[in-house]
């Protein structure tokens, strides 16, 4: 096979979004294959918001630690190939068409026991093996929807890190934080250290019922970890940490917000929850290994002149963080956006927390079968934002043209800044489109 045939193979089991809350499917692939996930420790992150970015961080110190490391991720910005990295870089097109047939035969007896494996499942699949194939020292590994029933919930997690709950998925995961952090508390296992980024008090509570229940040690961003300052730096933020062993100094991290800030203090406690004995990690390599993080399609700068961000937030906790950010970093006068969403999301909330900093919005779609119509979307960003602020775009490409166009339009020196967000398939569109869509 090619890679475009496995490509399509893959997409042929379904859509990554149709969720079935069960493991049984995964768990006896898994047995078939030989339990590669209990081939290495795993560290397993979950979360509403910022699970892509702190998984790569976890990565960076790790690999900054001169270990091998496998990273999974969801979803993919361009190509299938991103989800599954080991030291730090995608397979190659030829590495993933070999796993894919190392596990098809695999695939096809479980299909034909009458449980037929999904997209997502599969992808899960091939990154263990691929992992213990490598072989990797350790494996960093991301949910795709939830926790007890997602797919990577195969694999006991040495360390479990629960970045901020909030709703998302509602008809999937439940419609309350305290349900969604449930869901998400279940991939703390008996004897790790669970890692917790800041929650609301209803999502703290059962996180920490259900770590106490398994005998997790728990660790609590704002008590045993966390940020003791930032200041603004060129190009990102320069972090005081405190982590579980030691506080670090002079910590450039290359991405915008406080989200970001949170999200390096976690990935810190998780690589020293993950180490043996008490020993502080050195300085030097926690500088080094942040200041190398890359976070594709989160607040990145795509082009100067005007300046243009992309980023991939998709609900209402995203979109404030991401906007707190802009506000923050950006000494933007103008801000014109570039939405598209998916029609299944808090559209409303999304674009009233937009309609405060936008000056103008330009409603689109995305290359996805799930983004909202053009229609609709203008329809209720009219009612926000006043028909006379929103531009209504078919096509994407032409949308950030004309956005672009209205920022030339007020003059190189106005200030106007353009951000292209409202999911993650417009954040991988955009950066398409844009050319700055290399494999990081």
């Amino acid at each position: 096979m090619d890679y475009r045939a496995v490509e399509q193979a893959i997409m042929q089991r379904g859509v990554e979004w149709d969720f079935d809350p069960s493991l049984d499917r995964i768990a006896a692939l898994m047995d078939v294959l030989g339990s590669p996930q209990r081939s290495y420790p795993v560290v397993h992150v979950a979360g509403t918001n910022g699970k892509s970015s702190t998984t790569r961080m976890i990565e960076s110190l790790l690999r900054e630690r001169n270990l091998r490391v496998g990273r999974f991720t969801s979803p993919h910005l361009a190509s299938m190939r991103e989800r599954i990295c080991v030291d730090g870089v995608p397979l190659s097109e030829e590495r993933f068409v070999e796993v894919y047939e190392d596990v098809a035969p695999y695939l096809q007896m479980i299909d034909s026991r009458g449980r037929r494996l999904s997209f997502f499942e599969t992808l899960t699949a091939m990154a263990f093996a691929a992992f213990a194939d490598a072989p990797v020292d350790v494996a960093v590994v991301e949910t795709g929807m939830g926790g007890s029933f997602d797919a990577t919930n195969v694999a006991d997690g040495a360390v479990a890190v629960i970045t901020p709950i909030s709703l998302d998925h509602v008809d999937y995961l439940g419609p309350d934080v305290e349900t969604i952090a449930g869901e998400k508390a279940g991939i703390i296992k008996p004897g790790a250290t669970a890692v917790f980024a800041q929650q609301e008090l209803p999502a703290a509570t059962v996180l920490l019922h259900r770590a106490s229940e398994v005998g997790a040690t728990v660790a609590r961003e704002g008590l045993e970890f966390g940020v003791l300052g930032r200041e603004l730096a060129i190009g990102g933020q320069m972090l005081r940490l405190k982590g579980l062993r030691a506080t670090y100094e002079d910590v450039m991290l290359p991405l915008y917000g406080a989200h970001q800030a949170s999200n390096a203090a976690c990935a810190l406690a998780a690589v020293e929850a993950l180490g043996a004995g008490d020993e502080p990690l050195s300085e030097e390599v926690v500088r080094q290994a942040f200041l190398q993080v890359r976070s594709p399609g989160r607040l990145e700068v795509v082009r100067r002149g005007p300046t243009v961000l992309v980023d991939a937030a998709h609900n209402p906790g995203g979109v404030q963080a991401t906007l707190e950010a802009v506000r923050e970093s950006f000494d933007f006068a103008n801000l014109i956006g570039v939405v598209a969403v998916f029609g299944d999301k808090d559209v409303q909330s999304i674009l009233e927390l937009m309609e405060p900093m936008m000056d103008e919005i330009v409603v689109t779609r995305n290359s996805s079968p799930r983004s909202m119509d053009v229609d609709d979307l203008a329809a209720l960003a009219e009612e926000i934002f006043g028909p006379d602020r929103v531009h209504q775009v078919e096509r994407l490409d032409n949308a950030i043209d004309r956005a672009i166009g209205m920022a030339d339009a007020m003059g190189e020196f106005s200030g106007t800044g353009v951000l292209i967000t409202g999911s993650v398939v417009t954040a991988g569109d955009a950066r398409l489109l844009l050319r700055a869509d290399k494999e990081q």
